[in-house]
């Protein structure tokens, strides 16, 4: 596994540092972070790389701008710039036939990068993803939460993964609180956009959205509304587990995406 700072421009918006991992080899996968910052997927990173799809995979896994101390250019301000970024950043490295796999905001981003059109995307993955407006089935107002609530409604069982503030580093504040002003920006306090629901209707390449069934941050409703607005897409529910499968039910979710990639490539 390596760690690498790439400067990628992208017009409109400039320069922009990138930091991510890139390890293992074979199918490439790109994975994408939620509002829990990178820290919530690394785990998961290295499981998929020493197994996903039907063997050994490549895992790219991006830090999006603002998240984890990272700079953000004041220009990328939107889920859709990140999705530019990241299209951008698989050209750069010459990646083809990638399958992007992001959880809540980070599955927002990987429906973005499927509406680009881009070749170098061949399927999706979207984790308990956020972004569209469903009526009757509203995303938590996150903002509004403590640290203690996020995590009532993100788990089934919540225990093991609180977090007391008065036990941080004032290191440790300072990165929640700018993890917490980038998700801001990215994703506004609402965390939809009015008009993806109906965008997602153009997405072309093969889909599979996954949900927790204990998720309580956008609930199974608005995972099932979500599949049924993109074509041929399949909807799949993971049993006790929230709204991070990847941190809660990882061994679930690999085998969702093996099985998923592995039909795929039968296709």
């Amino acid at each position: 596994m390596s760690t690498t700072t790439r400067t990628i421009t992208i017009d409109g918006i400039g320069p922009v540092p990138v930091t991510y991992e890139d390890q293992g080899t074979g199918h490439v996968y790109v994975l994408l972070h939620g509002g829990a910052g990178p820290q919530s997927v690394t785990g998961f990173a290295g499981q998929l790389a020493g197994g996903g799809a039907t063997g050994p995979a490549r895992v790219i896994t991006p830090v999006h701008p603002g998240f984890a101390g990272t700079p953000r250019p004041a220009g990328l301000n939107s889920i859709a710039g990140l999705a530019r970024l990241y299209v951008s950043l698989l050209g750069e490295l010459g990646v083809t036939g990638a399958t992007v796999v992001g959880n809540s905001i980070g599955g927002w981003i990987a429906a973005e990068m499927a509406l680009t059109g881009s070749t170098q995307i061949t399927s999706a993955v979207l984790v308990d993803a956020v972004g569209i407006e469903v009526p009757g089935h509203p995303v938590a107002d996150f903002f509004s939460l403590t640290l203690d609530q996020v995590a009532e409604l993100s788990y089934h069982d919540p225990g093991p993964f609180r977090i007391d503030p008065a036990a941080m580093s004032a290191e440790q504040r300072a990165v929640m609180a700018g993890n917490r002003e980038a998700l801001a920006v990215y994703s506004g306090t609402t965390m939809n956009d009015p008009g993806l629901g109906a965008r997602l209707g153009q997405i072309t390449v093969p889909t599979l959205v996954v949900w927790g069934d204990s998720d309580r941050i956008a609930d199974p409703g608005y995972g099932r509304a979500y599949a049924a607005a993109i074509p041929g897409a399949r909807f799949q529910l993971l049993p006790a587990t929230g709204h991070v499968p990847q941190v809660e039910s990882p061994a679930l979710l690999l085998a969702a995406i093996r099985d998923f990639a592995s039909a795929h490539a039968a296709s």
